[in-house]
């Protein structure tokens, strides 16, 4: 089969092209704006080139020149242009911010680049945001290109992902290929839900505010979701205990699996939520569930944000911790600042997810070469 290329744009620390790059992809290049993220994808993708800086300051001849491709030699452009502008949590979204233009950035290089296969990845607030105006802009933007364009609303779950995860995902092709979902992997009649517990339950206890540095694994493989992941990684990295205050801990011990900041007593609850209904805040302060899926896993995984406590241990889950539920090898460092790292991994395609794309995609590849082609590409 073929050794398909990729480049990825506003890649962040590299969720979708390690993805990619498991389903067989060679990456050749990424850009983001982002410091740390970038020095995260440097040190996690040692064969590609990595241009950072402003998409705005960026040519598609940029690209073609560090990699030595010729306009439409590239087999698949990927990329997730920055969703605040769009979040479902930016209570002033819209297409005022100027985030929600970046999406034209991403279609002046595809126009100067002209790959084979797009993919694009972002939250399920474009398609409502401005009314449903930035959608229809970047389906009409990229057929206006020459594209045939499908987009989707994918379950990370549904993939393997411990997490509870809605992304709008594009996919398009100037080849005349037909466009090919992933077939789904998990839920009813498939495979069962990976589970906090198959993601989580080898990592080391921490308590509030530990930090052992570089450790050992807590236990023995105990899933084949941690068998994956873990590779032939024979330490934990990134796992450390973000420090909370006293009243944080008290108000954790009232908070039971699966429960939030409804179990805390009333005299203990921050006094922004003394005023709250009972059917706000749904995740605040919510502790995980052992036997069940994560929340969306955030930027900021803040208890004051969503369900991000331990299941059965007083403390916010680690970067580490975060980087499993969203399916990230274990040798995959996070490099920064813990804040900055927490960033990243929110920020990220699930890479199992974007694995699930890749395969899909190279098989709607496959299906557009014509017989003789198709002979050589399978013999």
């Amino acid at each position: 089969m073929k050794n398909h290329t990729a480049i990825d744009l506003f890649c962040g620390a590299g969720g979708l092209s390690e993805g990619l790059r498991q389903a067989g992809f060679k990456i050749l290049a990424g850009n983001d704006i982002d410091p740390h993220a970038g020095a995260t994808f440097k040190a996690t993708h040692s064969e590609a080139q990595f241009l950072p800086g402003s998409i705005h300051e960026l040519s598609a001849n940029d690209f073609l020149k560090l990699t030595g491709l010729k306009k439409g030699e590239l087999d698949c452009l990927a990329g997730g242009p920055p969703c605040q502008g769009y979040s479902v949590y930016n209570h002033q979204r819209g297409m005022h911010d100027e985030r929600s233009h970046l999406f034209k950035e991403y279609l002046r290089i595809v126009e100067g680049l002209m790959p084979r296969w797009l993919v694009m990845e972002n939250v399920t607030g474009i398609m409502s945001a401005g009314q449903g105006e930035a959608f229809q802009a970047v389906l009409a933007g990229i057929r206006n290109l020459g594209y045939e364009v499908e987009a989707r609303i994918l379950r990370a779950e549904d993939y393997g992902v411990p997490q509870e995860r809605r992304r709008v995902v594009f996919m398009a092709n100037r080849i005349g290929a037909p466009i090919v979902w992933p077939h789904k992997t998990h839920g009813e009649g498939l495979k069962p839900f990976t589970t906090i517990r198959d993601a989580l339950g080898d990592l080391p206890p921490l308590k509030n505010g530990e930090d052992k540095g570089v450790t050992k694994y807590g236990s023995r493989v105990k899933s084949d979701y941690q068998r994956e992941v873990r590779g032939t990684s024979k330490m934990v990295h990134n796992h450390s205990a973000s420090k909370l205050g006293a009243i944080n801990i008290q108000r954790m011990q009232h908070i039971p699996q699966g429960g939030s900041w409804r179990d805390i007593p009333f005299d203990l609850l921050p006094a922004g939520m003394k005023r709250a209904k009972r059917s706000d805040h749904t995740k605040r302060y919510g502790r995980m569930r052992w036997e069940s899926q994560s929340c969306t896993v955030l930027t900021k995984c803040d208890i004051h944000w969503g369900a991000y406590i331990h299941p059965d241990q007083e403390r916010s889950i680690t970067v580490r911790e975060a980087a499993r539920i969203q399916s990230f090898p274990d040798w995959f460092h996070f490099e920064g600042p813990r804040t900055e790292q927490f960033v990243q991994v929110g920020n990220a395609v699930p890479p199992l997810l974007g694995k699930c794309i890749g395969e899909a995609l190279q098989v709607a590849d496959l299906l557009s070469v014509s017989e003789p082609e198709r002979a050589f590409a399978t013999g």
